[in-house]
């Protein structure tokens, strides 16, 4: 195509000032068709002079160069040639239907005035919904070609065909979703999109081109703010607070781009273009203040362009997107893992069931460990990119599956994200509400039967994003897809009640290993972790000169999506301070360790050798089934299981005691199977230290 466009750029300025080939009907560019008007000719040509100079740079800027067409129409509205750059100068600047306008009048002046008319028309059809109309001219375009030119075109008309079909149908039984503006809190006038949200969806970061960009410096080249990486979080009362610019060191001078977000909202993925073909860098909160931005290294980062990336609820993996050598086709999605140092390790293609000979953007994963989104070309796309949902179980992945119209449109849809409970996302749109050049959008799935519209467009540094029209939508229908427990709260000392820094480790009882670790933040105290269902997790949380907290969390059967609020209270190593030990589990009436308490007692035995001169009672306790002689000596023999586990480890016996209370130190009811199960325990106190 490139070739043609050349040819093109010969032929606009030879047919402005012959006509050669034109109907009658056509005005040329002529001094004697315009008898009387010397001097507005004059300067007519010279602003079609530069504006075709500007249409035919290097980096062209269509706006201005359509402003000059514009006044030139003005003067003489009937030359096919104009009418003709005019209509692509819409397209370029995504206002198809202006577009079809000019076009479709440049056709009715001279269907031949440009190999690409026809095309280009169709496209715009295509955009405006108007699928029928675009196959049958790209039909007709297809038609006109001689079998050199076809070859350039015949891959690209069957793919518009194809999304023309695919868009006939996604449009006739569209998603149910309800579509609303952030509003002035999130928005401004200026272009505003990359919305990415944690998991509770109650810290939103995303890119603004505003005024208060980090160095209020302006990208001479895009003639615009350089891009920047605010945020914004939800009020008691849950509506978004108004966006901060975090400044440095998350912001630079240069371009900087949100296009990733931990879970739990802690660490954050950010592009930037300025070199290297565009790289991904990370930052972590550590308090109040974000870390200056790190390269992802080697493995991620290439001399070819990188961007968009998401964490997997562990940490653990990176998904991100590459146009390196050796993949499907331009962009495709890799994953890299974390080795045992911290380093991430070499990527791997996801392969062709995900990526396609057409490009992949976006991925982003939800913190189940199962499913993700991510935007494409190909597979089966209405126009542009549309975004899909795949989930990996059992070693495989699934068909990618398109998230549907209006959630999809004709244009590019990427750099989506949505809450952990799958119900909510945010992406960004040029809507008739909107406050400005683009506007960021939260989208709220509700089931089948309802009919939205959206529409999209832009077209931005770090990606492409395209946008809403409107919505009326009825009651909401409960939708539960995710199976995922949010575990979230505050760590603080018993005593103070101030903050502590704690790290946290979730452990599959099943297997006694360690699935992944977090740690809350150092200021606030907060933590949020992701649990997938299908495991029993023991839960640890240490801080320095405090005794572990211990949990438990029983996920192996799927109960949907769940968020609970625990706050943790540690307690310092102290005399007469006890902890209660959750994932210390023996039979129904029996005294023998399982398996799974492993990890618990190993707690026990690293806090015993940290502190050398640390002695503790293991005390066992019942509820109230049965008689009291026989709870009082079961739980004496549980407690001395756990102390004779403990010295065949190498603790001490002089550093430890036990004792069964049976039913005697109740801590709930025993009214209810909840209660009861409360009161069956094991617990270790501080004797001396």
């Amino acid at each position: 195509m490139k070739a043609i466009y050349k040819k093109t750029i010969f032929v606009f300025l030879v047919v402005f000032m012959t006509g050669f080939g034109l109907k009658a009907q056509n005005v040329d560019f002529e001094k004697g068709n315009f008898p009387g008007k010397e001097a507005q000719f004059k300067e007519v040509m010279k602003k079609l002079k530069t504006a075709d100079k500007i249409f035919t740079s290097d980096y062209p800027d269509y706006r201005k160069a359509l402003a000059l067409f514009l006044e030139a129409e003005k003067f003489n509205p009937s030359n096919a040639a104009l009418n003709f750059r005019i209509g692509k100068s819409y397209y370029k600047l995504k206002d198809y239907k202006n577009a079809i306008t000019y076009f479709e009048k440049a056709k009715n002046i001279d269907e031949h005035v440009d190999l690409e008319l026809d095309f280009l028309l169709a496209k715009c059809y295509h955009f405006d919904y108007r699928f029928d109309d675009a196959i049958a001219l790209f039909i007709k375009f297809r038609q006109t070609l001689d079998p050199e030119t076809i070859k350039e075109y015949e891959k690209a008309i069957e793919k518009e065909i194809n999304e023309c079909k695919t868009g006939k149908k996604l449009v006739a039984n569209p998603v149910r979703v309800y579509i609303k503006n952030l509003g002035p809190a999130i928005n401004s006038k200026y272009p505003d999109y990359s919305s990415v949200v944690n998991a509770d969806n109650t810290q939103l970061y995303f890119t603004s081109m505003r005024p208060s960009t980090t160095g209020g410096g302006i990208d001479p080249r895009r003639k615009q703010y350089f891009e920047d990486i605010y945020y914004s979080v939800k009020d008691s009362t849950g509506n978004w607070t108004k966006a901060k610019n975090p400044g440095k060191p998350l912001n630079s001078n240069n371009h900087d781009a949100v296009v990733g977000l931990s879970p739990d909202g802690q660490q954050i993925y950010i592009y930037k273009g300025e070199s290297n073909g565009g790289d991904i860098y990370t930052s972590k909160l550590d308090g109040n203040e974000w870390t200056k931005p790190a390269n992802l290294g080697k493995n991620i980062n290439t001399s070819y362009h990188e961007s968009s990336a998401s964490f997997s609820f562990d940490f653990l993996t990176i998904y991100f997107v590459s146009n390196r050598p050796g993949g499907y086709g331009g962009h495709d999605i890799y994953k890299s893992k974390k080795d045992e140092k911290g380093r991430w390790g070499p990527a791997e293609n996801l392969g062709g069931d995900i990526n396609t000979p057409f490009d992949e953007a976006s991925i982003f994963a939800l913190p189940d460990g199962r499913t993700f989104y991510f935007s494409s070309k190909g597979h089966n796309t209405m126009g542009g990119y549309d975004i899909f949902k795949i989930t990996y179980e059992n070693g495989k992945w699934s068909e990618p599956q398109n998230l549907g119209y209006p959630v999809n449109t004709t244009g590019d849809d990427v750099f989506f994200s949505i809450s952990a409970n799958g119900k909510t996302g945010y992406y960004s749109s040029r809507g008739k509400d909107g406050s400005g050049n683009l506007d960021i959008y939260e989208i709220t799935f509700l089931g089948k039967e309802k009919e939205v519209v959206t529409n999209n467009e832009d077209n931005l540094l770090a990606f492409r994003n395209e946008g809403v029209k409107e919505s009326v939508i009825e009651n909401k229908v409960d939708i539960q897809d995710v199976n995922l427990l949010i575990l979230k709260g505050t760590i603080t000392d018993e005593y103070t009640k101030e903050p502590l820094f704690a790290t946290i480790e979730l452990t599959d009882l099943s297997t006694n290993k360690v699935v992944a670790t977090f740690q809350n933040n150092k200021a606030t105290g907060k933590y949020l972790v992701s649990l997938p269902a299908g495991k029993n997790y023991g839960i640890t949380v240490n801080s320095e000169n405090c005794l572990f907290y211990s949990d438990n969390v029983n996920l192996i059967d799927k109960q949907g999506y769940k968020e609970v609020v625990k706050d943790i209270q540690l307690k310092k190593i102290a005399v007469g301070s006890k902890v209660v030990l959750k994932n210390i589990f023996f039979d129904s009436g029996k005294s023998t360790l399982k398996p799974a308490s492993q990890k618990e007692l190993q707690n026990l035995i690293d806090i015993l050798n940290q502190i050398p001169t640390l002695k503790i009672e293991i005390s066992g306790h019942t509820d109230n089934v049965g008689s009291s002689a026989f709870n009082k000596k079961l739980s004496e023999r549980r407690a001395k299981a756990v102390v004779d586990y403990l010295v065949s480890k190498g603790i001490s016996a002089d550093r430890l005691t036990y004792v069964g209370y049976g039913e005697d130190q109740p801590i709930a009811t025993n009214d209810t199977p909840e209660g009861r199960q409360q009161n069956r325990r094991t617990e270790f106190k501080v004797l001396s230290r």
